[in-house]
């Protein structure tokens, strides 16, 4: 018998492997798609080799790029999810009920389609969720259509900025998000991981657009077990709330949410960043 291996490259001399049982490989007109399951990892998908989320620790990602934004503006109503063809951060979205509109933007039909057939643990948010609406477009333009302070809350949960996600790391895309926010709102991106020096580089550049575009740019971390180094950055930009000073505990627990990984203390320190970490960000791409 022979056993067949994933592996990701994180850098050109170290990889991350696990051993699969393919269950799907699509290669659409934007990316290549590949489903695989895993003994202790669960069913997982990649795209273009990249690996995006596995059923074990997908709650990690997906509830860290949302309640940070809950817990510092409990008043958030409407929602756009820009990426995200897993349906794990519209899931934690669609917990809480004051939340009135949730627009989400795909560009892959397919990788929704696949997530629902293999995923359920996140997708089933599609098929459940009457306030969700799916739109097949790029996000870059969405955003650059949509009118002045149509959201209360922009998430980015993009892959890296190379192929289908490369625009949404530009500064025309940060300005148009600045634009389609309230004054209260906020926007909340994937910032790459400062650990491997390409990696590195996007985080750094990305940071340098946002704060270049809103006045309050923090970032925070969250430990990922299946991604590059298992350090994670988020970033999140705002008009007028700081997720540290305005952070509103007390609130956010009336949401009576049972999570697995957020919590308020997590809050707080997720915030607090490495030595090394808060230099790279004060440095030039």
């Amino acid at each position: 018998m022979v056993d067949l291996w994933f592996s990701e490259y994180h850098t050109e001399d170290v990889r991350f492997s696990i051993k699969v049982e393919p269950l799907w490989s699509e290669q659409t007109k934007f990316q290549r798609i590949d489903f695989f399951r895993n003994a202790t990892f669960g069913t997982f998908f990649t795209l273009d080799g990249f690996l995006m989320m596995t059923e074990k620790d997908e709650f990690i990602y997906h509830e860290m790029i949302c309640h940070p934004a809950f817990a510092t503006n409990p008043e958030i109503q409407r929602v756009l999810i820009i990426g995200g063809g897993d349906g794990g951060t519209a899931r934690e979205v669609a917990r809480y009920p004051t939340v009135q509109q949730i627009d989400q933007v795909e560009i892959d039909e397919r990788v929704v389609r696949l997530c629902q057939q293999y995923l359920p643990q996140t997708a089933s948010v599609f098929e459940n969720e009457p306030r969700l609406k799916l739109h097949f477009v790029d996000g870059v333009e969405f955003v650059k259509n949509t009118p002045e302070g149509t959201y209360d809350l922009i998430l980015v949960d993009s892959t890296d900025p190379i192929g289908p996600g490369e625009g949404l790391f530009t500064l025309e895309f940060y300005r148009n998000c600045y634009r389609a926010l309230t004054p209260n709102g906020s926007l909340i991106n994937q910032h790459e991981s400062p650990y491997y020096p390409g990696d590195a580089r996007e985080m750094k550049r990305a940071h340098q657009k946002i704060k270049a575009t809103f006045p309050i740019a923090r970032v925070y971390q969250v430990f990922k077990p299946t991604y590059p180094s298992g350090l994670r950055l988020f970033g999140f930009a705002a008009k007028t709330l700081d997720p540290v000073t305005d952070f509103k505990p007390e609130l956010w627990q009336q949401f009576k949410l049972i999570t697995r990984y957020y919590n308020t203390d997590i809050h707080t320190a997720s915030f607090a960043l490495p030595t090394y970490v808060q230099e790279m960000l004060t440095e030039d791409a």
